[in-house]
């Protein structure tokens, strides 16, 4: 870029280091200290921070006044700006907390009327051949790049005072974000509402990794029921397949390397075929083509696994509609932030343990090695899943599953019809407690043998009672994973 500016006869100003790498490159540049007539003080803190810099910033040359100051102090005007601030996100300490340069930026951002300001290597190309082509910058693209510095030395201020505030605390009391749309959606819920995706400045996410290899642009939901997919999936170790419907799971298994992703699938979508119908799949081993064979015959909106292969690829893109995406493994939050009337709802994330030594078998029965392994699936599942919920689940497999209803009977309910008939010799597990007997006896008339459920109720003696009549096992977690 420099060399540009160079061959189109502006003259080139620069900072030490800067300077002398393009004096190396062959390109002639004034050093800043030669301009303002000091070198850099104080450990570096102080270079360009002087009135010969930022006069020549500032001035608004339709100002009669302004161009009387830079005559008389001898200063000339700066046309263009080009920072690349510190790496504070990637490597946060007190001396990588730019001064000069967001302060270079904020002056030509206010002043773009006149002064081209550029933070982001990826606008170097369009700014030269601007200059190449016509000899100064378009307004238009002055107030975009104005507008893009503005949302950098924001998002730095933003990463700089998370790090001040974070010292220790999990809720800081100020909680600071910026961030940059990175994708427009399709639509927002539904299709009269416009979406878009942002990242938070200075956070990774397993989006950034996104490949679509075939099909329509994602929609509000598909991002929203793709990101619950990809969460819950990854929580299981062995082939697994997550198949998600407005934000629940509604299918959900997993398989040994045996057994292959194919059949992890074909056991999820066996749960609930009906609303399986439209949903996302969510796999955790790359997909070979026997695994798009079975997803093929199936109405789906998004497919997102680690990676397909060729075949598989082939198989699936005859589906003009499905949208099929490859991504890396979550990278986790810290902080759930929601959206209320003039703020935000903020919460720590919540961790799902399936640690049996903090849990407690609270009747005369006790599981079978098998029906340990299922409860803790079958709880897993449970806490990716909206509250009321009741997940019923045997064999790394769910049959049933009710969520969202407004009392947990009813989830009890669903979950039980849904298993239609399969749940004999099951279990199930409830994210919060049975506050009557009565959920815990629907799931046993299926013939659900084991019970997983946080306790504390009132009427936790009268649940433990009804258990033992059945002769059922039931294991106390002591937390609770409601989902709203």
């Amino acid at each position: 870029m420099a060399r540009v500016l160079v061959e189109a006869g502006w003259r080139v100003l620069s900072s030490g280091g800067t300077a002398a790498h393009l004096a190396e490159q062959g390109v002639p540049a004034v050093d800043v200290a030669d301009l303002t007539g000091s070198g850099a003080i104080l450990g570096h803190r102080v270079v360009t921070l002087h009135p010969a810099v930022h006069a020549g910033i500032l001035a608004d040359l339709d100002d009669p006044t302004h161009r009387a100051d830079l005559q008389r102090l001898g200063i000339e005007p700066i046309s263009l700006v080009v920072v690349n601030l510190y790496p504070f996100a990637t490597a946060p300490g007190v001396e990588l907390i730019d001064v000069g340069g967001p302060a270079m930026v904020r002056g030509a951002a206010k002043n773009h009327a006149h002064v081209t300001v550029v933070v982001d290597p990826i606008d170097y190309g369009a700014v030269a051949d601007e200059i190449r082509t016509r000899g100064s910058v378009s307004a238009v693209m002055r107030r975009r790049l104005a507008v893009k510095a503005f949302s950098v030395t924001a998002a730095y201020d933003a990463a700089i005072a998370r790090w001040l505030a974070g010292d220790g605390e999990v809720l800081p009391e100020s909680l600071v974000l910026a961030a940059r749309r990175v994708d427009v959606l399709r639509y927002g819920e539904n299709p009269h509402q416009s979406g878009a995706r942002y990242a938070i400045e200075g956070r990774r996410s397993w989006w950034d990794s996104v490949v679509r290899h075939g099909g329509k642009e994602t929609s509000y939901l598909n991002v929203l029921d793709t990101e619950a997919a990809w969460r819950l999936v990854h929580r299981f170790g062995g082939p697994a397949c997550v198949i998600v419907k407005h934000a629940n799971p509604c299918g959900v298994a997993e398989v040994t390397d045996a057994d292959g992703l194919a059949e992890a699938h074909r056991r999820a979508n066996a749960c609930d075929p009906t609303s399986a119908f439209g949903g996302i799949v969510a796999l955790n081993r790359p997909v070979d083509a026997d695994t798009a064979r079975s997803l093929a015959p199936i109405f789906t909106e998004v497919v997102v696994a680690p990676s397909f292969e060729p075949e598989a690829l082939a198989i699936l893109g005859e589906k003009k509609n499905l949208r099929i995406l490859s991504g890396s493994p979550p990278l986790g939050n810290d902080l759930e932030v929601r959206s209320i009337d003039g703020g935000l709802l903020v919460q720590t994330v919540d961790p799902v343990s399936i640690d049996r030594s903090t849990w407690k078998v609270a009747g005369r029965v006790a599981p079978t090695a098998e029906q340990w392994s299922d409860l803790e699936f079958a709880w897993l599942v449970c806490a990716a899943t909206g509250s009321n919920a009741i997940v019923v689940a045997k064999g790394g497999q769910t049959l049933g599953i009710g969520a969202g209803q407004q009392n947990r009977l009813d989830s009890a309910r669903i979950a039980v019809e849904r298993a239609a008939g399969r749940a004999a010799g099951g279990v199930a597990a409830s994210d919060a407690f049975f506050p009557f007997r009565d959920g815990l006896d629907a799931v046993a008339m299926a013939g659900v043998t084991a019970v997983i459920e946080p306790g504390g109720s009132v009427r936790d003696d009268e649940v433990i009672t009804a258990a033992d009549e059945h002769g059922i096992a039931l294991v106390f977690t002591g937390e609770r994973h409601f989902r709203h």
